[in-house]
């Protein structure tokens, strides 16, 4: 299986998920591009603090099959359009305990659609070192649960105004 380590540096992981939120596009951008606001709706993150005005250091733990994976590392907003409701990151963190990493760009585009706003995610995903040996449906298994749950406290934060 040490192999899937190198096949996932090679052959980023692609994955996409959509879910919708009952609020208007306005409200929803303005939670989403408020990173430390936002990141508090992701689960497993513990910490994120600004480094500058588009970059965010931050803390990450989450189960991935048997392995927990405590992650450090950044965030980065490459492009934030308002009009287009479009917005790009790029992650990049390290588990120096496991001997692996994540490198990930994601774009997110917003919707208007009957019930709210619909929230596509695309990511594409490079695993490093052992968390790579995982496999692409553990990790995309995963994501899903993470976006699924993430989309909860998104939707709870919004209704009632409480911090994540």
């Amino acid at each position: 299986m040490g192999g899937g380590a190198a096949l996932g540096a090679r052959h980023p992981l692609t994955f996409t998920q959509e879910c919708v939120i009952p609020v208007e596009p306005e409200r929803l951008w303005d939670f989403m591009m408020e990173v430390p606001k936002v990141a508090g709706c992701v689960p497993g993150v513990e910490t994120v603090e600004a480094v500058d005005a588009s970059a965010y250091r931050g803390s990450f733990k989450v189960h991935v099959g048997p392995i927990r994976l405590a992650l450090q590392g950044t965030v980065t907003v490459e492009e934030q359009d308002r009009g287009a409701w479009r917005a790009r990151m790029r992650a990049e963190a390290n588990d120096r305990r496991v001997g692996g990493g994540i490198r990930a760009r994601m774009s997110l585009t917003l919707a208007p659609t009957q019930g709210g706003t619909r929230l596509h995610i695309e990511t594409d995903l490079v695993v490093l070192g052992k968390i790579g040996e995982f496999g692409q449906p553990i990790i995309k298994k995963k994501a899903d649960s993470l976006l699924a749950e993430f989309a909860r406290n998104l939707q709870s934060a919004l209704a009632t105004g409480v911090k994540c």
